[in-house]
């Protein structure tokens, strides 16, 4: 099946030839469908606290945190090329002898009419100009749209500021008196707010091995700065996806794809890949956010209030789980314990009533807990929180993503169409257990919860295959509340005109 070629690039990235084997069969087979029985709501799976239960969760974390290991775990590999997929759009689209006010005009182009007439408001304005007069003397004489193509590729290119390949969390977001700030300084500035135990802030970021330096970099430039605003020391620690984690790419007919050498085809396997990176963290809370969902520091007090609520309902349900598991490990607890421990489950945790049994009740009690964070829904793209049926029949509540579900299917449309919130990727995590040991993550993901998708290599379609996604499948076993939190939490930067949103602009 292999060309020996093929064995030695399997072997050089740790994977096994068994591996391969399977992938290929689930290119084959396919990924089935999740099996969705309704869409979570308010009453319904989602809590929502009163302004006095808020109050008592965040003044429960504020007087533990103290005595507990926080870290803030953020994925933060992505590169910022989708973010100014509009730029390049114009650098392919726009003629250096058409009227650029005519070409703005067009209905096609308002979301760059947008970005040239707020152009400005952007905090990497001042150094793309800066470097646009040192060129070009006479820059501000140039006809306005030979300025507007000036600025693009300077943004752009490799002989400019290259925020093409530069990652995401290091293009300057928000404008600052000292200068700007990236998306993860203000992870950083956030973390202070919240995620400090005894004045130390600990912050894991998840990014391409090639990037980990410039990282660095930008610590060292602000470190300073912001150690003396925030009063705080930061601890900041780094990993990759391992390349054993890659996935081969498959041919539309299954087969093993080979590129123009005859070498297999490896693709990163999607965020579920940092599942292992997870793992290896160790903390009493760890919250996890993406890079891009920041605000400018005017917000952020309101943010951290919410992540502290978060986090004291965690505190709270892991005091209450800890209690039952320490009862139920006794050798006879008592058949009112196991009752009571029951309705906990089913009110609590939300999952149908089980057996009292209670080999039974410790199953689903000794699991990872996860509190997240829902917002109403915008029509933003992306997962939401839903009711799953499993292979096995049991009910759960779950983050789905709308590629695992079936929108041919008209029943599960209709249930899609009724969902009420979306998914922010605003998690607390407990992955301890009631003895303080952590958890084997590995143990509790869905491995059939992953995805298949149509891709290109070179011009030539391919079928990608992606691990259970971190906040999906790969976490489809743990303990889940869902909790709504206002919208202004979710600030996401997905194109680069999101950041003349209020919450970007200082």
């Amino acid at each position: 099946m292999f060309t020996e070629k093929n064995k030695q690039q399997i072997k050089a990235r740790g994977i096994s030839e068994e591996e391969i084997e399977r992938q290929l069969e689930i290119f084959k087979t396919g990924i089935p469908f999740a099996n969705v029985v309704g869409a979570a709501s308010i009453h319904n799976g989602i809590k929502v606290f009163s302004e006095k239960e808020q109050q008592e969760f965040a003044e429960l974390f504020e007087n533990k945190k103290d005595n507990l290991d926080l870290l803030k775990f953020v994925p933060a590999s992505g590169a910022a090329t989708r973010m100014f997929k509009l730029l390049h759009r114009f650098l392919e689209n726009y003629d250096a002898n058409e009227n650029i006010d005519v070409f703005l005009e067009k209905s096609e182009n308002k979301d760059l009419k947008t970005f040239f007439d707020s152009v400005e408001k952007f905090a990497f304005s001042e150094m793309v100009f800066k470097n646009l007069t040192q060129k070009f003397p006479d820059f501000q004489r140039f006809e306005k749209g030979k300025r507007n193509l000036l600025f693009v590729h300077e943004m752009l290119s490799n002989e400019g500021l290259n925020f093409s390949h530069t990652p995401k969390g290091l293009v300057p977001f928000h404008k600052k008196e000292t200068g700007y700030v990236t998306a993860f300084g203000e992870q950083l500035y956030e973390a202070a707010f919240y995620a400090t135990s005894n004045g130390v802030a600990n912050l894991h970021f998840t990014v391409s091995e090639e990037h980990e330096k410039k990282f660095q970099k930008r610590y060292n430039q602000i470190q300073k700065f912001i150690k003396e605003e925030t009063n705080t020391e930061f601890n900041i620690s780094y990993s990759f996806q391992n390349q054993e984690t890659d996935t081969v790419a498959a041919t539309l007919d299954n087969k093993l794809f080979l590129d123009q050498n005859e070498d297999l085809l490896f693709r990163p396997s999607g965020h579920g890949a940092l599942l292992q990176n997870l793992n290896k963290i160790d903390a009493d809370i760890i919250f996890i956010k993406n890079i891009d969902n920041v605000v400018s520091e005017s917000f952020v007090e309101t943010i951290a209030f919410q992540k502290k609520v978060l986090a004291g309902k965690l505190i709270k349900l892991q005091q209450q789980i800890f209690h039952f598991v320490a009862k139920l490990k006794a050798e006879n607890p008592s058949e009112e314990l196991r009752n009571e421990a029951s309705s906990f489950i089913s009110e609590e945790l939300q999952i149908e009533t089980i057996s009292n049994n209670k080999v039974a009740l410790l199953k689903i009690l000794e699991r990872p807990i996860r509190i997240c964070g829902v917002v109403e829904n915008t029509g933003a793209p992306g997962g939401g929180p839903f009711i799953v049926k499993n292979t096995n029949g049991a009910i759960s509540y779950q983050i789905v993503e709308m590629s695992q579900i079936n929108i041919d299917n008209p029943e599960q449309k209709a249930l899609v169409s009724k969902a009420t919130h979306f998914n922010p990727v605003d998690l607390v995590c407990g992955v301890r257990n009631y003895k303080g040991d952590k958890f084997n993550l590995l143990e509790f993901a869905d491995p059939n919860a992953g995805f298949i998708s149509e891709k290109s290599y070179q011009g030539e379609p391919i079928k990608a295959l992606e691990l259970p996604g971190l906040w999906n499948g790969a976490m489809a076993n743990w303990n889940t509340v869902f909790v709504e939190v206002p919208l202004i939490t979710f600030n996401p930067v997905k194109t680069v005109n999101d950041l003349l949103n209020p919450v970007h602009q200082s």
